[in-house]
């Protein structure tokens, strides 16, 4: 990758600058998962690892934080940063080139608007939406029997919960990022049928504790757990090779 250090020189959250970040960010990311900074090690200093990517320290610095808020590594005062986990090398297989960063903030932008959604789902849902969504369970059950990915009705049930917020805003918002959906949850349940058919029973625990509360028209429950379940979609993501 090339770029000059001028190219960063004033980073905010748009354009050229915070595509460049996540293009570093993705780097490193790939770096650790091939080994070459193993899990426990220290990272280069800012000033080295900058130069040898050839980027300004503003946008290492920026995909470094991100690295962070992942889980990935974690920074010791006065010491520098340290590689935390190292992700399963599966993920790098799965993920479209220059898609993780992306993947990883539309979990977090998720796990607040669907934790909400989950909540009014519970105050408003009517026969008719808890159908849909018992039907959206049925089918990620049949998934799970068959080995089936199930990304299809992982979305639906999501879907389906938004719905029975009876505010259209809920699902314009999900419709709006759809691929960005769609591609994490084909990442992160493809992820899992690497693992253990405990994983995505694990999963599948978490999207009845979810629906239950709804059942049960439990509003803080609900919106707890599916808060919990978006939030341990994105860590799974990042799971070592030995992780079940």
């Amino acid at each position: 990758m090339s770029a000059t250090s001028g190219s960063a020189g004033n980073l905010d959250r748009s354009g050229r600058d915070w595509s460049l970040s996540d293009q570093v960010y993705e780097q490193i990311l790939r770096l650790i998962v091939d080994g070459q900074f193993p899990e426990g090690s220290k990272l280069p200093p800012e000033t080295r690892l900058s130069e040898d990517l050839g980027v300004s320290r503003p946008v290492l610095r920026q995909a470094l934080k991100q690295l962070r808020d992942d889980g990935v590594i974690t920074s010791r005062q006065g010491s520098g940063s340290y590689v935390q986990r190292r992700p399963d090398r599966a993920m790098l297989s799965f993920a479209p080139v220059g898609s993780i960063a992306d993947v990883q903030r539309t979990f977090e932008f998720r796990a607040v608007i669907e934790s909400d959604a989950a909540a009014l789902a519970a105050e408003r849902w009517t026969d008719e939406d808890m159908a849909r969504i018992d039907a959206a369970m049925v089918a990620l059950e049949t998934c799970i029997r068959e080995g089936a990915l199930g990304a299809d009705a992982d979305e639906e049930l999501h879907l389906a919960i938004c719905a029975a917020t009876d505010n259209h805003y809920f699902v314009s918002a999900r419709s709006s990022m759809k691929s960005q959906i769609i591609t994490g949850m084909n990442l992160a349940r493809s992820l899992s049928l690497t693992k253990p058919v405990a994983r995505l029973e694990l999963v599948q625990a978490e999207h009845r504790g979810i629906v239950a509360a709804i059942r049960k028209r439990d509003a803080e429950a609900a919106r707890h757990l599916m808060k919990a379940h978006v939030d341990n979609a994105r860590q799974r993501v990042f799971e070592g090779e030995d992780s079940a």
